[in-house]
């Protein structure tokens, strides 16, 4: 086994991946930019290296920095983790070449697997199924559009290179294709430096069922049963579990034996997933299931798997790499119960799911109920560099529903503030009727939409009285004396103290009423909340109180009567950016008349392309930014023509 190695990446996984080095005797080392110098990775690190400033590309992706890293520390081993060089086979060449391990398959069958293209006709003449499509050199718009119509409407473009929901676009309709094919040739492009897509049908009812694999260097190859992930949204996975709802015997057989006829064709060696697509539109069957990738890594739900099977898939992937055959053979391999696993982002549901950046102002999440796997702290920020999840929580027991409720519980219990999370869009989902009978498609998150991410409500009255009072307790533990005089306790010589205290609800102004007893108590009026009641609430670095309940963070700003008014319509008059980002697209010009919901610019940020509408019809008064501008989260994109400038 390694005396040292070093995590070539960051986060979550950098965490996970150091917690078993560690339990192993492995000495650990850690790379950062510097957006990550004083992160959890780091912090729990034996060492550490600065490799760059924060853009990956500078960064996490640069790697001669990385082995000049490995080598300034005396790391034997390199472990990827996922994303960034963990699919990079020019990286694990260059490993080899250091005389360092790559914890991970060889370089040929990273390639085999790494173009969607050649690994689907790679997996044909090994006998796998693969899905019905096109996957050809020509890739001119008027080829693909002809593959798209020969294959059949509903169509599915994805990039060759692509992964992560990146570059792929459903195409309902010949008259969306253009458009589809251009946007998913552009993401493809600058996620992955390849514009290059192959088209597949589109299953009506499809499951993303996707099968672990193992193999060594000396001729093992087994399986860990499979993982269902399709809860997803825009193509990237909600929630993932393990094993299948719903799963035959004789086809859990099958498509086993299917993944690991695909591990062999390539050589494989290590950890890695072979992704099916299941048409689930008559229930499982053996016969319905189709190849789509094979990802040449550890996954992000790999926990779900460990916790079914009882093995610590990290410590198998070490072993590997260091020579030594798989620990165990296919017969002594049980599965145990039921796992399922949410990731928690900071992302906002209510508004497309914009991800979300600011200070994890307060971060509880009940690691003694559930497992959980993170790579920030409270007091951590959450930057626009990266991936925004701030955790994976896994609920492990003997059935399905026990799992889903007792993960429903630990994110009830969960308490975030400082940015925007889905964690209630997370608990809504595993609390659904269809989610808990099993019957789910990657189809269920859109189709159930209005359930899962209702229109943002007030806040009940409860929940502002008790901000209320933990408002006056703050401030009376602030002002403890021993001179009544110089005490803030509301006391009165003669009758009881009225306070109020002012919030802004929806764009208006709510007082809440309490009074101050002769006995101390502190009371809100038509409340039965007490003083001696626990409230779940903090006071936030922008003065707003946020309150927990259930799942739920409520912002409740202080009203401020010398704030300029006009909450509501302060930004009619202009569309800006919702979060630091590269303008990719701008879509009109000034003096254009443009209609609700019309596109007027593309926003890439976290990885991701987003669409920046009108909310409203308009006329454009002028263009602020231009394509390959970077901008700051409330930077100005367009500006709408008013009544007064119209009439200038």
């Amino acid at each position: 086994m390694f005396a040292k190695l070093l995590i070539a990446n960051r986060g979550e996984i950098a965490v996970r991946v150091m917690r078993t080095a560690k339990r192993l005797g492995i000495s650990t080392v850690a790379v950062h930019s510097d957006a990550d110098a004083h992160a959890l990775h780091v912090a729990m690190a034996d060492e550490s290296v600065r490799i760059g400033p924060p853009p990956v590309r500078e960064s996490y992706l640069k790697a001669d920095a990385i082995l000049a890293a490995a080598k300034q520390t005396g790391a034997e081993a390199i472990h990827p983790g996922y994303g960034f060089l963990s699919e990079n086979a020019e990286f694990s060449e260059s490993c080899a070449a250091a005389g360092i391990v790559f914890v991970g398959p060889p370089p040929s069958a990273i390639r085999a697997m790494g173009l969607k293209d050649q690994a689907k006709a790679l997996m044909a003449t090994a006998g796998v199924p693969v899905v019905p499509g096109y996957l050809g050199e020509d890739q001119s718009p008027k080829r693909l559009a002809e593959e798209a119509e020969r294959t059949g409407y509903p169509v599915l473009i994805k990039a060759v290179a692509g992964g992560g929901g990146k570059g792929m676009r459903r195409v309902d309709t010949k008259a969306e294709f253009s458009a589809a094919l251009e946007g998913a040739k552009r993401e493809a492009a600058s996620a992955f430096g390849d514009d290059r897509v192959l088209i597949e049908k589109y299953v009506s009812r499809p499951r993303h069922i996707e099968m672990q694999v193992f193999a060594d260097n000396h001729g093992n190859a087994v399986h860990l049963f499979e993982r269902d992930c399709s809860l997803q949204r825009r193509h990237q996975k909600v929630i993932e579990e393990a094993p299948a709802p719903g799963m035959p015997v004789a086809m859990r057989a099958r498509m086993g034996e299917a993944a690991v006829k695909a591990a062999q064709a390539v050589g494989y060696s290590g950890a890695g997933t072979v992704e099916f697509i299941v048409d689930a539109s008559e229930g499982l069957k053996a016969d319905r299931f189709w190849f789509m990738e094979m990802n040449t890594r550890l996954q992000v739900e790999h926990p779900v798997t460990e916790a079914i099977t009882g093995l610590d898939l990290v410590e198998w992937q070490l072993r590997v790499a260091s020579g030594e055959k798989l620990p165990l053979a296919q017969d002594a391999i049980r599965l145990n119960g039921h796992a399922v696993e949410a990731r928690l982002y900071a992302e906002d549901p209510q508004h497309d799911f914009l991800p979300s950046t600011g200070t994890l102002e307060r971060l509880h999440l009940p690691d003694n109920l559930v497992r959980v796997d993170s790579g920030v702290r409270e007091g951590d920020a959450v930057t626009p560099f990266y991936d925004p999840m701030i955790a994976k929580v896994i609920a492990h027991a003997e059935t399905r529903e026990a799992a889903a409720v007792k993960l429903a519980h630990a994110l009830e219990e969960t308490q975030i503030a400082g940015l925007r999370t889905n964690n209630a869009f997370l608990i809504r989902a595993l609390k659904h009727p269809e989610f808990l009978s099993g019957e789910i498609d990657t189809g269920f998150i859109p189709r159930h939409q209005a359930e899962l991410i209702p229109p943002k409500a007030e806040p009940p009255e409860h929940l502002t009285a008790q901000a209320a009072l933990f408002l006056v307790r703050e401030r009376e533990r602030a002002h403890q004396s021993q001179d009544p005089w110089d005490r803030d306790d509301g006391f009165r010589l003669v009758g009881e103290a009225l306070e109020s205290v002012d919030f802004v609800i929806a764009g208006k102004r709510k007082s809440v009423q309490l009074v101050h007893r002769h006995d101390g108590s502190l009371e809100i009026v038509g409340e039965r909340i007490a003083s001696g009641s626990h409230v779940n609430a903090m006071q936030t670095t922008s003065g707003d109180i946020a309150v927990f309940e259930r799942g739920e963070t409520w912002m409740l700003p202080l009203y401020d009567p010398f704030a300029a008014a006009d909450i509501g319509g302060s930004s009619a008059d202009r569309i800006s950016a919702p979060m630091p980002g590269k303008v990719i697209q701008v879509l009109v010009r000034p003096g254009e008349a443009v209609k609700r919901g019309q596109p007027l610019a593309v926003l890439e940020a976290m990885k991701m392309e987003h669409t920046l509408s009108a909310s409203a019809d308009a006329q454009i008064e002028s263009v602020d930014v231009s394509p390959g501008d970077q901008v700051n989260e409330g930077a100005i994109i367009v500006r709408f023509a008013t009544e007064k400038s119209k009439a200038a």
